[in-house]
């Protein structure tokens, strides 16, 4: 495995609609939104259902657990990434249903395969006491 670049991040913006979430992340549970209507899950964190259209929603923890839908190797990235490559921009599918689009850290970027089983990690924020969730490979 090769050594992992700190991956830059801004402070979440919070409000009505994901402080739920980014409460979750900040005590290392990822908690997202399921309608009381249709039962699914919700990804990214909003008060109403985009598949029913209700405004009942329950905050729900879910397992962090996830396979890799699809990735791709960032050698050279722009902006605050302009130092950080080569690092993994990838979509992951949780257990629980929903793609999140997210890092994969802690890991060998050319060893990332389609289908490969991850978990969630919780990173620091740089000067902040917020964690940002991103996902690492199975051991």
């Amino acid at each position: 495995m090769s050594e992992q670049p700190f991956l830059p991040t801004r402070p979440p913006h919070r409000n009505l609609e994901t402080a739920a979430f980014w409460d979750g992340c900040a005590a290392g549970r990822l908690v997202l939104p399921r309608c009381d209507e249709c039962g699914e899950l919700i990804w990214y964190p909003r008060r109403m259902c985009p598949f029913c259209g209700s405004l009942a929603v329950t905050d729900t923890e879910v397992s962090g657990r996830g396979t890799v839908y699809s990735y791709s190797v960032i050698r050279r990235g722009a902006g605050p990434f302009r130092d950080a490559g080569p690092y993994v921009l990838a979509m992951v599918q949780l257990a629980e249903g929903p793609t999140m689009m997210t890092n994969i850290v802690d890991c060998d970027p050319d060893a990332i395969e389609v289908g490969q089983p991850v978990h969630v990690v919780f990173e620091p924020v740089a000067d902040s006491a917020e964690r940002i969730p991103r996902f690492a490979p199975d051991r």
